[in-house]
């Protein structure tokens, strides 16, 4: 089993990426919005407990995360691998995962950040809020989607990088150069 986090602030590439991984490892995407949708679209004990806090406007706690993140592992049992991506965002929810992965006898791996100047990171968000209407093509939107981004990961880069499984990887140039080095470091880990 094969266990990866792909981190990169908004607009680093982390969905195109994300992607390409699964695609060439076969992996299977955990992402903790998608995780969290479905379960209060199916109504399951978890999905309700969150459903709580997401109609008060609050977080949803990280156990009842890390609980979703465990249900989505013990369904998927034929899984050559995991790839997190938007989590964990806290030190606290790294550490959470990594219990629960060390319980399941599948630790993380490598965790992969995409490095990518501030200015790139505007001049791409503003590009994709033009094409996709989204509504991070404010330049303030971003600054402070940024600002959020590198105050909250900053610890849990330091943490894994503790860990001896973080590489910082160039976010910049082509998508095709970006996933070569990628594959590069996976394929390291893989040997």
């Amino acid at each position: 089993m094969f266990n990866l986090v792909l981190f990169g602030p908004p607009g680093s590439g982390k969905g195109t990426q994300s992607t390409n991984i699964i695609e060439k490892y076969q992996l299977v995407h955990i992402s903790t919005g998608d995780i969290l949708r479905a379960e209060v679209a199916n109504e399951t004990p978890l999905g309700v407990e969150a459903k709580k806090y997401m109609d008060q406007g609050m977080l949803v706690p990280d156990e009842v995360v890390i609980g979703m993140i465990s249900s989505k592992l013990d369904a998927t049992p034929d899984a050559k691998g995991f790839i997190f991506d938007g989590f964990p965002r806290t030190v606290a929810q790294a550490d959470a995962l990594d219990n629960l992965l060390e319980f399941k006898n599948s630790p993380i791996n490598i965790v992969l950040s995409l490095m990518v100047s501030e200015d790139e990171l505007k001049s791409r968000l503003i590009s994709r809020g033009e094409v996709s209407g989204r509504s991070d093509d404010n330049e303030d939107v971003i600054v402070k989607r940024i600002k959020e981004y590198h105050a909250k990961t900053s610890p849990v880069a330091d943490y894994y990088k503790g860990k001896e499984k973080l590489v910082e990887i160039p976010g910049e140039g082509t998508v095709d150069s970006i996933f070569n080095a990628l594959c590069a470091e996976i394929d390291a880990k893989l040997d």
